[in-house]
């Protein structure tokens, strides 16, 4: 032991960072430019895995292709791994091609940053029914995931969304926009032909609180007004506001954007109703779910609410009244959940990796040396993208506190892990491979634009296939 701590004195920190997501490359860039390695007390020497071929986790295959502003995260993820001194390390899954044992046998430190892809449950009658869906694995179907299925059935004419967040609202705009106007973006062909043959008229999205009470941002919200022919229903009954909701309103920017830009919709949809359009985007407030209904046919048919009121503090509470909507389809995007990771502890109720401030903790709550976590695994699926930052600053500090007493590897050579994938026929991808399939991708969508008969100019489509992915990137 006292050799190993001499010779790791002496040589790099080595760490894994197990996700290569924002909260993965944020933890690596901030290691990287942290005042002792600036300073020249020590050097780091780190590998970025992820289970996908390609790098950017949730930007890659959890945001709406739509959103322009995505583009720059994705500029500033790449300008970070493209400097050269961070090696990516893709298709390799943890606890599968690499244990917790290898990773601890090759590097000083190990930062879990898994995010979390799963849909948190809703548990009403019905929820598991056929017709009923997760919005994240919508997402991951309209993002090209490699690893869900090619085809998504749109068959329902009226859809209900249930969520009053950003997912939801990018889940009900990607169902009811025209797929024409997605053809600008990088979604894959068999999305485009999918969204192309839905027969939807009517999405309705229900949160269960009031207009001042919901979770997305005024750019989201915005954004479904820039749809062509779908018209934007609002409620009278809904807007209502309690003391709570004022004082929202009053104190809060983004609250007051939203309640205004919701109020004047609501007072313009009249107005405008002279030439109706062929597909609406209904807007509800103060409806909380109740039960998925059956027809008889074993597969979604309605789906029932119970009115609520705003009780004075923001909260809603039930009136006994209930409402009723005919949809063939329900999709529920209330929230994201992490999963477990073999041989750490879980907190199966948050979703989370139970730790301190990114120090993940053992079953009896004691530090697990060298083991951190950060992102949505460490403090649950809340926040933006760049709320990540703050996170990765934490967990990296009280890795740097903890630097001089970390458990050594035993082989610390960064060559001695590639020799172990390759022993175990991982067929792992590099930053080198990830450009040549970002070069790919844009020369689709540079092939596209050429041959012209759409009339659209595409910056890229995705590759869908796993296996394709890998292919190009190791070719």
């Amino acid at each position: 032991m006292t050799n190993h701590s001499a010779s790791a004195a002496t040589r790099p920190l080595r760490v894994a960072i197990v996700g290569a997501g924002p909260a993965g490359v944020y933890a690596a860039d901030i290691l990287t430019k942290s005042s002792g390695v600036k300073d020249g007390d020590f050097e780091v020497s780190i590998d970025l895995f992820e289970a996908y071929p390609a790098p950017y986790g949730l930007i890659r295959y959890g945001v709406a292709p739509d959103h322009p502003r995505i583009k720059g995260i994705v500029n500033a993820l790449h300008k970070v791994l493209d400097r050269g001194d961070i090696r990516f390390l893709g298709n390799v899954a943890y606890g599968k091609d690499l244990t917790l044992h290898d990773f601890r046998a090759f590097y000083d430190a190990v930062i879990f940053s898994t995010g979390a892809i799963r849909d948190a449950d809703l548990d009403i009658p019905g929820i598991g029914m056929a017709g009923s869906y997760g919005g994240a694995d919508f997402v991951s179907w309209y993002d090209g995931h490699p690893d869900v299925p090619r085809e998504w059935p749109l068959e329902a004419r009226e859809i209900a969304v249930i969520g009053n967040g950003n997912v939801a609202l990018d889940v009900a705009r990607m169902l009811v926009k025209h797929p024409e106007e997605l053809l600008s973006t990088e979604i894959p062909d068999n999305v485009y032909q999918g969204l192309k043959s839905s027969p939807v008229t009517d999405v309705h999205v229900f949160g269960r609180r009031g207009p001042a009470q919901v979770k997305f941002t005024p750019l989201e919200l915005r954004e479904l007004s820039h749809m062509n022919d779908v018209d934007i229903v609002l409620y009278p009954e809904d807007f209502e506001f309690d003391e709570a909701s004022d004082e929202a309103i009053r104190s809060n920017n983004q609250i007051k954007t939203m309640v205004n830009t919701l109020t004047n919709w609501l007072v313009e949809e009249h107005a405008e109703a002279e030439e109706p359009s062929s597909r609406r985007l209904h807007l509800h407030f103060l409806h909380s779910p109740v039960e998925i209904q059956d027809g008889g046919t074993g597969s979604v048919s309605g789906i029932k609410f119970e009115r609520m009121q705003l009780d004075g503090t923001g909260n809603a509470k039930g009136t006994g009244e209930f409402a009723e909507y005919p949809v063939q389809a329900v999709y529920r995007a209330i929230g994201y959940h992490g999963s477990p990771l073999a041989e750490l502890e879980f907190d199966a109720k948050r979703g989370v990796i139970p730790n301190e401030g990114g120090r993940v903790l053992d079953a009896a709550g004691a530090a697990v040396p060298g083991i951190y976590a950060t992102g949505w695994i460490k403090r649950g699926p809340v926040g933006l993208i760049g709320h990540t930052k703050g996170d990765a600053l934490e967990t990296i500090g009280f890795l740097l506190e903890d630097r001089l007493t970390l458990p050594p590897a035993q082989n610390p050579d960064p060559q001695a892990i590639i020799d172990l994938l390759e022993e175990r026929g991982v067929e792992y991808t590099t930053w080198e491979g990830w450009n040549r399939l970002d070069a790919h991708e844009a020369a689709l969508g540079a092939a596209w634009t050429a041959d012209g008969s759409s009339g659209v100019a595409r910056e890229r489509i995705k590759v869908v296939p796993r296996e394709d992915m890998v292919r190009i990137s190791r070719d």
